[in-house]
């Protein structure tokens, strides 16, 4: 008897298997982007840093 295990992965759940762990990829991927957003904005706000200071800035706009 082969002590081996043969497996055989049918090409069609493969391609799920792919997505699914993109996707997971993807939205660990943005919430880690929102939440760093976040914490950088309280840490700015904490120690009164202004990201914004020697931006500039266009005029608005307005239309007649």
């Amino acid at each position: 008897m082969k002590t081996g295990v043969l497996l055989y992965i049918d090409p069609s759940v493969a391609t799920y298997a792919i997505q699914a762990i993109a996707g997971i990829v993807i939205a660990g991927g943005a919430v880690f982007t929102v939440m760093w957003r976040k914490f950088r904005k309280k840490v700015n706000k904490a120690l009164d840093i202004d990201e914004n200071k020697g931006k500039e800035v266009e005029e608005e706009i307005k239309e007649r």
